[in-house]
């Protein structure tokens, strides 16, 4: 029987672009265990991304997760745009690259070994958790210290 886990998460960014950071939330059963982190500059879809995947990638073993996020970019993202960009490349439908490609691959390679739940939860609703990742991802915003590498500058 898989190890039912629940994860919940948040991004944040002072301007988007600009500082941002994520954090997230990771529970089985009375353990939990939360993750954040801040860099100098990125955007808010990309801490969304970033939140998930850290959560994620934390798991060292098959699991069924539901997965909570207030990010309609990366709920609609995994759950519907995905299988299209794939098909075409990583493209959108205009054929253009899909923004933020390094990390929805990264996301895609996470999700594989997982049955997974996407939850959406209204953000600033007063959602306990969404709460509590909101706090981690903006703390973390304010106190960046990493770069992102892979955010790209529209332009």
């Amino acid at each position: 029987m898989l190890k039912q886990v629940e994860i919940f998460t948040d991004g944040s960014c002072l301007g988007n672009p600009g500082p941002g950071g994520y954090g997230a939330i990771l529970r089985y059963r009375q353990h939990e265990r939360t993750f954040s982190a801040g860099y100098r500059l990125t955007t808010n879809n990309r801490m969304e991304l970033m939140a998930a995947i850290v959560a994620l990638e934390a798991l060292k073993e098959h699991c069924e997760i539901v997965l909570s996020t207030d990010s309609q970019y990366v709920r609609q993202g995994i759950t519907q745009w995905i299988h299209n960009w794939k098909k075409r490349g990583w493209k959108t439908a205009e054929k253009k690259p899909v923004k933020n490609v390094d990390l929805w691959q990264r996301l895609d390679a996470a999700l594989s070994q997982h049955q997974i739940k996407w939850e959406w939860v209204k953000g600033h609703a007063g959602h306990p958790e969404n709460e509590r990742c909101d706090e981690l991802a903006r703390a973390a915003a304010m106190n960046p210290t990493q770069e992102d590498i892979g955010y790209q500058p529209e332009g």
